[in-house]
């Protein structure tokens, strides 16, 4: 769907409508960086994802964060030269597409498709877990937390979930930011008093060491492949601030800077919570500790009370919006990422229809909305331990586009790599290194998870679920490649324009 604007009006209406029907110029550095902070919601990685991190890597938390964030940071240099040079909002799905063509584009898009569908699923599940969590000590009847383990309550919970928070994000980027403003400010400072609370009262748990920043003393590489997956995941969703580049101001550079202090942000929470947690409640398997297998899915359920004294309620509810403030921001990208599918003919034309007063890709939220909820009422009846295994399964769909994206930088700017040590950096080794990392991460976590007892021992005909759920999703993307080939060949057979990028970016 395209739209003209009146050249002689844009002194009076600087909002305008982009070339697929979105406004732009709708939110700016702030907001971006607020959303970015909110998509990737470290009260909710930080409760799901540190037992299993401690489970391991032991007490080299830092370390692995640390690690994690390296080929995070690297790749993101190649996705702020991808967007200064191809300012898309379909992101990998368009640069895969213009570097390695339409196939090798559908394959990249359908990873991130899936990671975001995934982790919708899972955001949905944990919101559930602490909604009733919430209730049971706002009314000072425990019981009410146990609600959340009847699967069929579990399960229409999360629909209700769904369906606000597509609600919200149908509205658009506006009046999502005030929702997200609230959130995510709440959240942090909770984050902060957790933080220094578990300071505060630590014990003999175990006695702080700098050796937890050292990752070479993490005892295997399959422990690190593990420790790293998770930690990939706990940075995951910084690169919302670039699918929204069409509807930000100055799209082209303020969404890759967005990127990258969401990213340097949440890294500094991590580093924090992380210590303090341990500090505090040590990583064993019984008690307190951060690996007991009793409270490994969420270590706040165990930590709050002793940490924070009444104002554990708090810590229920600060997660419980990050989950929220981040369903409802995670839900911008895969929508964004359909309706820029669409517009360039990988997907049916019903995924450009934009929303006649909002101006926001109706269909696609919806149909991502429809699509998680079916997918994690799967999971709460096949998997032990749903969020552990959607976790995991993420990871390795993360590793997968982002590895992708990082290459397809590398190709597409080839030529240009030595125009400058700029370019050789940032186009050229920087996205390189990351990448090869993401792979090897992706690689190990393939072969482990095929063990029947990775994860939560959930398997499927002798392989682990997790295994199942990621390798099995990249098979299914691949089938349905063949299937829209054959439907819209006139996209899949052609090959893109090699000269997509301007003049000035192209010389660096």
């Amino acid at each position: 769907m395209n739209s003209t604007t009146n050249t002689s009006k844009l002194s009076t209406e600087p909002i305008t409508k982009t070339g697929k029907g979105l406004t732009a110029g709708q939110i700016g550095l702030f907001t971006a960086i607020v959303i970015g902070v909110s998509t990737i919601a470290p009260s909710y990685v930080v409760a799901s994802t540190l037992g299993p991190t401690a489970e391991a890597v032991g007490t080299h938390l830092p370390a692995i964060f640390i690690v994690g964030f390296i080929p995070m940071f690297l790749v993101a240099l190649g996705y702020r030269e991808l967007n200064r040079a191809m300012p898309d909002n379909g992101t990998t799905f368009t640069w895969v597409w213009r570097a390695f063509g339409p196939r090798a584009g559908w394959m990249g898009g359908w990873g991130m498709l899936a990671a975001n569908i995934i982790v919708l699923s899972n955001l949905a599940g944990v919101a559930v877990d602490f909604f009733y969590l919430f209730l049971g000590q706002a009314f000072g009847r425990p019981e009410l937390a146990d609600l959340a383990t009847n699967p069929w309550i579990n399960v229409a919970t999360c629909l209700v979930f769904m369906l606000g928070a597509t609600w919200i994000s149908v509205r658009g980027l506006h009046a999502a930011s005030i929702v997200q403003y609230l959130l995510v400010g709440l959240q942090v400072l909770v984050l902060l008093w957790f933080t220094f609370a578990a300071f505060a009262k630590a014990g003999p748990a175990v006695e702080f060491s700098m050796e937890w920043f050292n990752p070479m003393g993490i005892d295997s590489f399959s422990a690190m492949a593990v420790g790293l997956s998770l930690s990939i995941f706990a940075f995951w969703g910084w690169d919302v601030c670039l699918t929204m580049n069409e509807e930000t101001k100055n799209g082209e550079r303020t969404a890759g800077v967005a990127a990258g202090f969401t990213a340097v942000a949440v890294l500094a929470i991590y580093l924090l919570t992380s210590v303090a947690a341990t500090v505090f409640a040590g990583v064993g398997t019984e008690g307190l500790g951060l690996a007991n297998p009793e409270t490994i899915g969420n270590v706040f359920a165990s930590l709050a009370g002793p940490v924070m004294g009444p104002a554990a309620i708090l810590l229920s509810l600060a997660t419980l919006a990050s989950c929220a403030a981040s369903l409802q921001s995670t839900m911008i990208s895969p929508a964004r990422s359909m309706l820029s599918m669409g517009h360039h003919g990988a997907l049916p034309q019903a995924f450009t229809r934009i929303h006649p007063k909002f101006g926001t890709p109706a269909f696609s939220t919806i149909v991502a909305a429809v699509i998680s909820t079916m997918f994690y009422a799967l999971m709460r009846f096949v998997s032990l331990n749903v969020l552990n295994d959607t976790i995991l399964a993420l990871g390795m769909m993360i590793c997968f586009y982002y590895g992708v994206t990082a290459f397809a930088c590398v190709w597409y700017f080839r030529r240009t790599l030595t125009a400058s040590v700029r370019n050789l950096i940032t186009r050229g080794i920087a996205p390189l290194l990351g990448g090869i990392a993401l792979l090897a991460v992706f690689v190990q976590t393939v072969i482990d998870s095929l063990n029947p007892d990775y994860g939560s021992g959930t398997h499927v005909a002798g392989m682990g679920l997790v295994f199942v759920v990621g390798v099995g999703i990249l098979i299914l993307g691949a089938v349905f490649l063949i299937g829209a080939r054959k439907r819209r060949p006139r996209f899949y057979d052609t090959r893109p324009e090699t000269r997509y990028v301007r003049q000035d970016l192209d010389q660096g």
